[in-house]
């Protein structure tokens, strides 16, 4: 009885593995081929069959994002990141993603923008906490930061904070610096970090 009981229990394991395979299988080469729209609809299949499974979760969340659907990227890597605190390219990946919804400008708030730039930043502060020698990772926060100390910046009724316009811009130009001292010599760089510093002295 122990045996066929054991027996039973392999076949459905099998089957249900076997059954989840092909549309991770297939999801995964759609990622890896760049098709993000065919991985997305492969990729949500497979999850369908274990909803916790951290591969998928974050295969489907890298999709969206290239896909172009940064609020269901943000959904997946939110639970990613549930699942696996310490996987910091899951907040790498929701911070970009919220900061491009933030600069989707259409129908959106600027105190949803403001909000929205701040998690973004605050993802890239977690993601350096969890790997502080990746370059790519102050770039995009001092883009975040740059991005929020715009939005401060503007002379907006009940909004404008020149206070926070300048303390992100100074945040920026420490993040910009911080990159150049890890890959010394980038003109991109110097350019964006000369921009930061000419915005911040015209605040008023």
């Amino acid at each position: 009885m122990r045996s066929y009981t054991l027996l039973l229990f392999l076949v459905l394991f099998t089957t249900i593995v076997f059954a989840q395979n092909p549309n991770y299988k297939m999801g995964e080469r759609a990622l890896i081929n760049g098709d993000f729209k065919s991985a997305v609809s492969s990729l949500e299949k497979a999850l369908a069959a274990d909803s916790n499974d951290v591969n998928t979760l974050y295969m489907l969340g890298y999709s969206y994002y290239h896909a172009g659907n940064y609020n269901k990227a943000v959904t997946t890597f939110n639970r990613v990141v549930s699942l696996k605190p310490g996987e910091n390219s899951a907040y790498y990946y929701r911070g970009k993603a919220r900061n491009n919804l933030a600069n989707d400008t259409k129908g959106i708030s600027n105190p949803d923008r403001e909000r929205l730039l701040l998690l973004s930043i605050k993802d890239f502060s977690k993601a350096i906490e969890l790997s502080s020698e990746d370059v790519k990772l102050y770039q995009n926060r001092a883009v975040a930061y740059r991005d929020y100390g715009v939005l401060k910046g503007q002379k907006i009724p009940n909004f404008h904070d020149k206070n926070k316009a300048v303390n992100a811009f100074k945040s920026c130009i420490s993040d910009f610096e911080k990159v150049l001292s890890l890959t010394p010599g980038r003109k991109d760089i110097t350019t964006q970090l000369a921009d930061a510093k000419s915005y911040m002295q015209n605040l008023n």
